[in-house]
C-alpha cells in the first residue's frame, strides 16, 4: 500500500513538474509565461470568455488568472471589453497578435503531446484518462467530506 502511495504520489508531482517546465522552456520565445499558456489556448478554443470562466476551465485561482490576463491585455494579447460590467465578467478577446500566438501554441501542445505519448495505444491512453478521471473524482469527494467533518463541532464524525 505504501509503495502504491509513493509512486502515485511520486508520479503526479513529476508529471506536474515536467509541465511546467516544458510550458516555461516554449513559452520563453513568446517572452511569455508558463502560466499565459491556458489563457491563450482556451481563449483560442471558445472565443471570448469572461476571467471567471477562465478560472473554472484552467483550474487556477482569480488572483492568477487576474495577473495573466493584465499581462496578456497590456502586451496586447488579449482586449477586455469592460463596458458597464466588472471587469472579472467582461468579455475577454484574443487580438490578431493573441491569435496568431495561440495557433503556434496549439501547435506546440500537439507535438509535445505526440512526443509525450510515444508508445501509449490509444486504448491505454484511454484507460488512462478514465482512471485518472475517477481518482480525481474521489480525491474531491474526500476533501469535500473532510471539509464537512472540519466544520463540525469537536469535530465529531457522523
Amino acid at each position: 500500500m505504501k509503495e502504491r502511495f509513493e509512486t502515485f504520489t511520486v508520479l503526479i508531482t513529476n508529471l506536474n513538474r515536467s509541465i511546467h517546465k516544458i510550458k516555461a522552456m516554449k513559452m520563453a520565445g513568446f517572452d511569455l509565461k508558463s502560466s499565459h499558456v491556458s489563457c491563450l489556448y482556451y481563449l483560442r478554443k471558445k472565443g471570448t470568455l469572461t476571467a471567471k470562466q477562465l478560472c473554472d476551465l484552467c483550474a487556477e485561482d482569480k488572483a492568477n488568472i487576474s495577473r495573466a490576463v493584465k499581462h496578456l491585455e497590456a502586451n496586447g494579447y488579449l482586449t477586455c471589453d469592460s463596458g458597464e460590467k466588472k471587469r472579472y465578467q467582461s468579455p475577454l478577446m484574443l487580438t490578431e497578435k493573441g491569435a496568431s500566438v495561440g495557433k503556434q501554441i496549439e501547435d506546440i501542445i500537439d507535438c509535445v503531446l505526440d512526443m509525450a505519448g510515444d508508445g501509449v495505444t490509444p486504448e491505454d491512453r484511454a484507460i488512462m484518462y478514465q482512471s485518472l478521471v475517477r481518482i480525481d473524482k474521489n480525491l474531491q469527494k474526500i476533501c469535500e467530506q473532510h471539509g464537512k467533518e472540519a466544520e463540525k463541532p469537536n469535530n465529531q464524525k457522523e
